[in-house]
């Protein structure tokens, strides 16, 4: 990742849609309020519906100046032009993605254990690492990793070397952005509890706020 795409990883919103907002509307939410990384993530969406929401959030990305990150598919991502892919557990090997996309694309990673890591971390420019806690927008959750949880898988990466960025995701609200990234997180990911919000745009001001004031 270069400087600015660092700068960027501070903050991750994963694109998500209630009765209010779709994808768009909620990755529009994400950039007025400052997020600047954007994960397009449309779990079971048909190939076309993907690439159309792609082609829209990347030249939104492009003119904010954003990060953006396309969830599981490797090839739209290297169509489009995208900034990089995020790759699950039951996704595409993060070492074969490697092989398709080569060095100009950024691949992150779902780790849930220090096992996940070293599985992955030759291959990968970060880590997504959770859940957090219980969140209802993502199908079969991993164990809860809570505080003490990021406390020893990070101990364990850094004490062996391991360096590799790591974004805390799954049910974080505003309140706990100051304790997780005191625990070792490289930054924070994002989504339902910013898009269920009563003003989304001012819960995401607030949300960079915080995370500028707590980065460590």
């Amino acid at each position: 990742m270069n400087l600015q795409q660092l700068n960027n990883f501070k903050f991750q919103f994963i694109t998500h849609y209630n009765d209010k907002y779709d994808y768009i509307d909620s990755a529009k939410i994400a950039i007025e309020g400052g997020c600047r990384w954007i994960q397009l993530r449309m779990k079971d969406a048909l190939l076309d519906d993907l690439r159309k929401n792609a082609l829209i959030l990347k030249e939104l990305c492009v003119q904010a100046g954003a990060t953006f990150i396309i969830d599981d598919q490797v090839e739209l991502c290297k169509e489009i032009g995208a900034d990089g892919v995020h790759l699950g557990k039951n996704d595409m090997r993060p070492s074969e993605a490697r092989k398709l996309l080569g060095e100009g694309f950024i691949i992150g990673g779902t780790c849930n254990t220090f096992e996940d890591v070293l599985a992955v971390k030759d291959a990968v420019d970060y880590i997504g690492c959770g859940p957090f806690r219980y969140t209802t927008t993502k199908k079969n959750l991993a164990p809860i990793l809570g505080l003490e949880g990021y406390q020893n898988l990070i101990w364990e990466c850094r004490s062996i070397g391991i360096n590799i960025p790591i974004v805390a995701i799954g049910g974080i609200m505003r309140s706990d952005i100051p304790k997780i990234l005191k625990s070792g997180p490289n930054g924070i990911a994002m989504s339902g509890s910013i898009l269920n919000a009563d003003n989304p745009v001012n819960e995401t001001i607030k949300i960079v706020e915080t995370i500028e004031k707590n980065y460590i």
